[in-house]
């Protein structure tokens, strides 16, 4: 309607009638249509392109007031302008004007005065279209930036973004970024509805300035979706900081209104969340680089033993834990220790860091892992009051396999021979309280036997219960690979979700 003359349909049976207000309108510029009964122009409404009724208040099978009430209830803002010769006394304009019309005009009507009523009333229509054109849009928005704020990731975010835009502005929308590690991606939705996509894309930021900026490109220059023909693509690019590469938002150049309002504040909202996306993977991955370096750098080579470990950082969402696991040998034994601070933090990561070293100095002293374990509780005791944490310790003699086993709270050790699987339980409070520890486990660990640490984040599950994780693991740890670094990668598979939300430490060990 903003870009041409506005349409009008004429609904009257008197062919001179509807001849006369044909002509007078044509003139004055409007494109006309035609209609003769009440049921071809409802039929009409409902198919054409129309601004701007003009009816006849009596027609042959519905009376016009009828039809305009059923004009407004399928299009409320489409003006109506009800004409008559015979309906005009004032019961009559005020039942016209109370059932939905816009004006009421009795003949005789003089041509200027139809052609400025018409002007006048879709005036009001293009300012409510506008109006709600904008309030629809800024509903879109607002749902847009919810949903970008609270993506996962990064490929989600793109996914919710573009989806946002097509879902705005009624078309194939495209959203462009590029991540933390510096890979450009682009968000693709063909329309409004469809699934969204993420590809590789690589974008020329050259003289792109810091803000939001719009301009008018080609669409042979955004060839990520089918654009409509004969329509250029608006881009909307939006730059937060000198030293970050901006954010793009492409949409066809018809959807968009006198100074894009939606679209600029869309790219600025989506280039905020990106923004925060960017920080917090940057802020994760010092983090779980800084977890990493607190954790044992390469296993020991123990001759009758073969060992594999496995840890995994919760997924990128998630901050780190405070998950830990130690393998080093002491005078002949092997000191193998896994445990869990509470929390999931930077803090509990350093947390974690302290009681790693503490075990090995107490370990390092000739203490049995019972003695470890009460020493370090009474170290967190007085230096680390406010701090939980599960650990299990144990000491193997490799040529004898003699073992030493204690444990806080930590969930219990996987004991696989044969096919047959067993948990090493010990009833044990965590660290971080004062209480009776019980006595050291001491047992024999068989040739070919197979030993199974973990942390809670390899079994729990928010949809099922504890004692699920431990029966889905020991059906998956009856069978244990040749190659034990092949095991751990297959429990991990088979037990850890898809999106890791707790730290995973795995530690396995096999006496030959």
């Amino acid at each position: 309607m903003e870009g041409g003359p506005a349409t009008v349909l004429v609904v009257d049976d008197s062919p001179t009638k509807r001849y006369l207000l044909v002509s007078w309108l044509s003139r004055a510029g409007f494109a006309v249509l035609e209609a003769e009964t009440g049921s071809e122009a409802l039929a009409r409404v409902g198919v054409d392109a129309i601004d701007l009724v003009v009816l006849d208040v009596r027609l042959p099978d519905l009376n016009g007031f009828e039809v305009c009430e059923r004009i407004k209830a399928a299009h409320p803002a489409m003006p109506v302008i009800h004409v008559s010769a015979h309906a005009v006394d004032v019961a009559d304009r005020a039942q016209g004007l109370t059932r939905g019309a816009d004006a009421y005009l009795a003949e005789p009507i003089e041509p200027e005065e139809l052609v400025a009523t018409s002007h006048a009333v879709l005036r009001y229509y293009r300012a409510r279209q506008r109006a709600e054109l904008l309030a629809e849009r800024l509903l879109g928005l607002a749902d847009t930036t919810v949903a970008v704020h609270s993506a996962p990731n990064f490929a989600r975010l793109l996914e919710a973004a573009a989806a946002g835009a097509a879902q705005i502005f009624k078309s194939p929308a495209a959203v462009i970024a590029e991540t933390f590690d510096g890979d450009c991606l682009a968000g693709i939705v063909a329309g409004p509805g469809d699934p969204a996509t993420v590809v590789p894309w690589i974008v020329d930021d050259t003289g792109v300035p810091t803000g939001t900026t719009v301009r008018v490109d080609e669409p042979a220059a955004w060839g990520l979706v089918d654009w409509p023909a004969d329509d250029t693509v608006t881009v909307a690019a939006a730059r937060l900081r000198e030293d970050r590469a901006p954010l793009y938002v492409v949409v066809p150049t018809a959807t968009q209104t006198a100074r894009t309002p939606v679209l600029r504040q869309l790219a600025q909202a989506v280039a905020a969340a990106v923004e925060a996306q960017r920080s917090f993977d940057e802020e994760h991955r010092i983090a779980v680089t800084l977890q990493r370096s607190l954790l044992p750098r390469r296993i020991p080579q123990v001759n009758g033993l073969d060992m594999a470990v496995r840890y995994e950082p919760a997924s990128a969402q998630t901050e780190v834990g405070g998950d830990f696991y130690e393998l080093v040998m002491l005078d002949g034994h092997l000191l193998l220790a896994i445990g869990d601070v509470a929390g999931h933090s930077l803090h509990a990561a350093t947390v974690m860091a302290e009681l790693r070293h503490a075990v090995r100095a107490y370990a390092v002293e000739g203490h049995q892992p019972g003695e470890i374990l009460h020493r370090v509780n009474e170290l967190m005791r007085t230096l680390l009051p406010d701090e939980l944490a599960t650990i299990c310790v144990l000491l193997l003699h490799p040529p004898s396999g003699r073992v030493r086993l204690a444990s806080a709270g930590h969930l219990p050790p996987l004991l696989s021979l044969d096919g047959k699987v067993e948990f090493v339980q010990q009833s044990a409070p965590l660290l971080g309280v004062r209480a009776q520890r019980p006595p050291d486990l001491e047992f024999v660990l068989p040739a070919g036997a197979t030993l199974v640490f973990y942390t809670d984040g390899l079994i729990e599950r928010r949809d099922t219960t504890i004692d699920d994780g431990l029966a889905a693991l020991a059906v998956s740890a009856a069978w244990v690979d040749d190659d034990l670094d092949r095991f751990c990668e297959r429990l991990l598979a088979e037990l850890a979700p898809p999106e890791i939300h707790d730290d995973v430490a795995v530690v396995v060990l096999r006496r030959n």
